[in-house]
């Protein structure tokens, strides 16, 4: 009988923590459920990149768009620019999100997330792709977050 119970309670303690949201899904919650349709950001992309002298980037967002996108100097970036790709990957939270979940489910050895605690975008992401490698590693950095409308 011992056995039996115990059989059930770990098959239950299982079923509850199969069915909890992970901390990402919580987070994509926490921002979608925030609303936020207008915001403007600073990124920074920390990686063994030749456009290091371009960062942080001020990007500014309505309704799922990119409305600007700054180099910290004033200068706009514009899509003739050689890392425009790589900038536009992550030039909304949606994207930031998408991005992150991709490195989550398998692409990359190991991520760690720090989110904001109020509106739940990814405030600080390192990833690194392969543990042994060097210069792969990759970060991302949001800050001076602001919602406009």
């Amino acid at each position: 009988m011992k056995k039996l119970i115990l059989f059930v309670l770990i098959f239950v303690l299982a079923a509850c923590a199969a069915g909890a949201p992970s901390e990402f899904e919580r987070n994509t919650a926490k921002w979608k459920d925030a609303g936020v349709t207008h915001y403007r950001y600073s990124l920074f992309i920390g990686c063994f990149c030749p456009f290091m002298e371009q960062l942080p980037l001020i990007i500014e967002v309505k309704d799922g768009e990119v409305v600007s996108m700054t180099s910290f100097d004033g200068a706009p970036v514009d899509t003739q620019q050689p890392f425009y790709e790589l900038f536009e990957r992550y030039a909304t939270i949606d994207r930031i999100f998408l991005e992150l979940d991709t490195a989550l489910n398998g692409e990359a050895e190991s991520v760690i997330v720090a989110y904001d605690s109020v509106y739940g975008y990814p405030a600080n992401i390192a990833i690194d792709y392969i543990k042994e490698a060097i210069d792969d590693e990759f970060s991302i950095q949001i800050s001076n977050f602001e919602v406009l409308e």
